[in-house]
């Protein structure tokens, strides 16, 4: 087992490349960890986007004749030039005899077998690069869990006070009622709104003019009148909260 980032472990994992005993080791950690977990579950979700942006890539129309032409060409090679033609033999053949069609059709399954390991390991390691690449390394993450303690939401807050929030279960929100984001950009100071959840789904939210998101900052979702707080403070109960920290890499 090869040691690696847990980011990118959780990637793999999340895309399928990763082999089994890396597979028990994430899934020991993340039921011993709820901040790993919820990572896990949110690379799942950002990965499932990936499969509505591949199109439909056809065989060639010529690939299977090619793929025999090959065949037959390395058959011709492997034999003799000279060798005697002898006579078709009509007796049957032992029981423990492979005939030449069946030789050649178990070479074509592992030629295309393998062709097909190729190709899924290229694409995996494409959509892996694609996920790097396209979105930014949070500064913080937060973990944001219920009265019970269960981790109801992950909160990635980035540098330029951009936050993603990404619920783990499905809630209830009552039609006169909004889902509200906080947090405290400094320890002794007032609560701030990041913006509403007016969806009630999992969503990104933008805010100028705070300092880049630190460690042990507070985020918190909590349930508001319909279009947000009236005092511009956390008023309703609290969904979920959790303190940030610092990703490891």
């Amino acid at each position: 087992m090869i040691d690696r980032s847990l980011d990118l472990l959780i990637d793999e994992v999340a895309l399928g490349l990763a082999d089994a005993a890396d597979v028990a080791r994430l899934n020991a950690l993340a039921a011993s960890d709820p901040a790993i977990a919820a990572r896990l579950e949110q690379a799942r979700l950002r990965l499932i986007a990936l499969d509505d942006t591949a199109d439909p890539m056809p065989l060639p129309a010529d690939f299977w004749s090619r793929i025999e032409a090959r065949l037959d060409a390395e058959d011709a090679a492997a034999s003799p030039p000279n060798a005697p033609q002898t006579a078709p033999q009509t007796a049957p053949q032992p029981s423990n005899v492979v005939d030449l069609a069946t030789i050649r059709a178990t070479a074509t399954r592992w030629r295309l077998t393998a062709l097909a390991g190729i190709a899924a390991t290229l694409a995996l390691a494409v959509m892996l690069a694609f996920v790097a690449l396209s979105r930014p390394e949070p500064a913080v993450i937060a973990v944001l869990l219920n009265d019970a303690g269960e981790a109801i939401a992950l909160v990635e807050g980035l540098a330029d006070n951009t936050t993603r929030i990404t619920l783990l279960e499905r809630q209830s929100v009552a039609t006169d009622q909004v889902m509200q984001v906080w947090t405290k950009p400094t320890e002794d100071g007032p609560p701030v709104s990041l913006g509403l959840l007016e969806s009630g789904t999992s969503s990104t939210l933008s805010i100028d003019g705070l300092p880049t998101p630190r460690p042990q900052q507070l985020y918190e979702i909590t349930f508001e009148p319909a279009g947000g707080s009236p005092t511009q403070l956390p008023t309703g109960p609290i969904l979920g909260k959790g303190l940030a920290k610092e990703p490891v890499t």
